[in-house]
């Protein structure tokens, strides 16, 4: 027992002093009584100092030591457990010291430490080629200098991450999420189709470019045949908010809510165009389809009774095909249905993506400019009423429209965000019904109700004026005040902030006992006011409800109102005074500080001067109407 207790304690020590795995030791403990007889045999040589196999003292006492001096060799060894085949292998360990260059002697356990070196073999081969294959499923595309975006997306689900994950957040699938690299070989791709695209049927003369000077450019172009004119109160309507028609070479991006009728307007200009009156006569114009097919977009046409000739259709979402097929019509003019739909070939991500969107826009705009064909798109829109995509995709373009409306409404707005050939001033109203849009010649009919004779219904009802770009708007809102309510307050079309303002103002300056009462103020039509013009209409049709005192039906109001219970100026009076006297209204309240600027002016209404609400609500409840 004593001497197995001595070789243990010298083959541990050996093993601590000079092995390169610590681990076989400590399982040597639990199999030292099966195995120690068969590693212990020759007996190892135990030097007195526990030095370290690399130091210049353990070479020095191994060549002092009885087992150099009698010849015989010391046995370098690594010994370690197998838990797969529960036995304890030792394997050689090659002297990187050795000049000679020999190799160490095997072990006792011969078989097993080739067993362990072949089978260690294996695993490090395995394990390699598995890097090298994450490697390249990981990676996917090497990556290049520059700026580069690396995205995850899962096989099994197609979620998209910015990181990778083990599991999928999305489907919970381990090891299916591969790399995705957007290489910079895409950039130029939508120039280099639209050049090659545009290069191949554009005379020689126009492929060479040189600066002009501006005056030659001015003397060349006549601006009254330049554009290209709408006919029609629609063609009228949607030219008031271009600027005066529709500018050859042009990028117009037309977006809007799902079914608010972007694509109804689009056929509607195509239709005008390829018809062509007072501008050149008939001429092809293509309208490009990637969310409707042929029949879809013919049955639509049909119902809007449009029968021209000229008007191509064409259902497809390459723009690459799509510009190589109209090249031999050369139309007048392009529309395309809708940019998120539409992809190039050469460029990374589908359609939709941010690279995509980029792209595709960049290919159109280089078509336009080059063959002065004007190019419309329609654009979808986010949750928050943006433009889908990127924001670059506004920056491109030449104009952006929004077209807006209610869905339980009949009519759309069409108002200019960008223009660089008008004003963003302008505003375009149409009523849609089942031939399309129709232009609207009164826009104040939208938000007024009918002029009711009886008081009664006269309560709590009164007349703003809105300026909304260059367009004005008469807008009726109504108040209603009363006593039991479960509801305290709704506002509908007021901002919640101004109304509460305008309550507690009318408490605190004029003098109203409204703690008691539940308010509900509504602006008829859906518009929704946010100008500071309206605050005195809805100041006065508050208190035309709590007082149950009807207003006069000829009585505007247009003012702001401060805190203080004051009334203010509001730009561009002297406008809303003149399309009021216009609609046939014969008395007009202001704030006194604007009646400096109407003195030049020969209006056929009265013009009714205040200083705050306390004397508009005098003269209006009190004196004779």
């Amino acid at each position: 027992m004593q001497s197995l207790r001595s070789h243990f304690l010298r083959h541990k020590l050996l093993v601590l002093s000079g092995s390169e795995t610590f681990a076989g030791a400590r399982s040597l403990i639990s199999s030292i009584g099966t195995c120690s007889s068969s590693l212990l045999n020759p007996p190892v040589h135990f030097r007195s100092n526990s030095f370290h196999s690399r130091d210049r003292r353990w070479e020095e006492e191994s060549r002092d030591s009885p087992a150099s001096r009698e010849g015989e060799e010391v046995h370098k060894s690594s010994t370690y457990f197998d838990p797969l085949e529960a036995k304890i292998k030792a394997m050689p360990v090659v002297d990187e010291r050795d000049d000679s260059g020999g190799e160490a002697e095997e072990s006792i356990n011969t078989m097993s430490a080739a067993k362990v070196s072949s089978s260690s073999q294996e695993r490090s081969s395995q394990e390699t080629h598995e890097n090298e294959h994450n490697r390249l499923s990981f990676a996917g595309v090497k990556r290049k200098s520059g700026k580069t975006k690396t995205t995850w997306f899962c096989e099994n689900c197609g979620d998209i991450q910015a990181k990778w994950w083990g599991t999928c957040p999305n489907c919970e699938v381990v090891g299916k999420f591969k790399c995705f690299v957007e290489s910079e070989v895409s950039k130029s791709r939508g120039a280099e189709i639209s050049e090659a695209l545009v290069s191949s049927w554009l005379p020689q003369e126009l492929k060479k470019s040189a600066p002009i000077s501006l005056a030659k450019v001015r003397t060349g172009t006549d601006q009254s045949k330049w554009r290209i004119p709408l006919e029609g109160q629609f063609g009228l309507e949607f030219c008031r908010v271009l600027g005066g028609g529709i500018v050859p070479g042009s990028l117009v991006l037309i977006g809007g809510d799902p079914g608010v009728g972007k694509s109804t307007l689009l056929l509607q200009i195509a239709a005008i165009v390829a018809r062509g009156f007072n501008h050149k006569g008939p001429a092809p114009v293509v309208y490009a389809s990637g969310e409707e097919s042929i029949e879809q977009i013919g049955s639509r046409a049909q119902r809007m009774r449009i029968t021209t000739k000229e008007l191509f259709l064409y259902s497809n979402t390459d723009i690459e095909d799509i510009l190589d097929k109209i090249t031999k019509l050369s139309p007048r003019a392009l529309i395309v249905d809708s940019i998120q739909t539409v992809y190039l070939k050469g460029v990374t991500g589908s359609a939709g993506s941010v690279m995509q969107i980029k792209e595709c826009t960049s290919a159109l705009l280089r078509f336009a400019k080059q063959t002065n064909i004007p190019v419309f798109l329609s654009g979808h829109v986010t949750k928050s009423g943006d433009i889908a995509g990127p924001r670059i995709l506004e920056h491109i373009v030449d104009a952006v429209f929004y077209m807006e409306g209610d869905r339980h409404t009949s009519y759309r707005l069409v108002r200019s965000v960008k223009n660089r050939f008008g004003s963003t001033d302008e505003l375009g109203v149409f009523e849609m019904s089942e031939s399309g849009l129709q232009a609207v010649t009164n826009p104040s009919e939208i938000f007024l109700s009918e002029k009711f004779s009886d008081s009664d219904v006269l309560v709590g009802r009164a007349i703003s004026v809105s300026l909304d770009g260059s367009r004005i708007f008469l807008n009726e809102i109504q108040a209603l005040c009363v006593s039991n309510c479960p509801v305290k307050r709704h506002f509908n079309g007021i901002e919640d902030g101004k109304a509460s303002m305008i309550i507690s103002v009318l408490m605190k300056q004029a003098g109203l006992k409204l703690d008691n009462n539940f308010i509900f103020l509504n602006v008829v039509g859906g518009f929704k006011l946010s100008e500071t013009a309206g605050d005195l209409a809805i100041a006065i049709a508050i208190s035309s409800s709590f007082l149950e005192f009807p207003i006069p039906n000829n009585v505007v109001f247009i003012g702001e109102v401060g805190l203080g219970g004051e009334l203010r100026s509001v730009p561009r009076m002297d406008k809303r005074l003149m399309a009021v006297s216009q609609l046939g209204y014969k008395r007009c309240i202001i704030p006194e500080t604007a009646n400096k600027l109407l003195k030049a002016l020969n209006l056929e209404i009265e013009v009714v001067c205040c200083r705050n609400l306390k004397e508009v609500i005098n003269f209006v409840f009190r004196s004779e109407s």
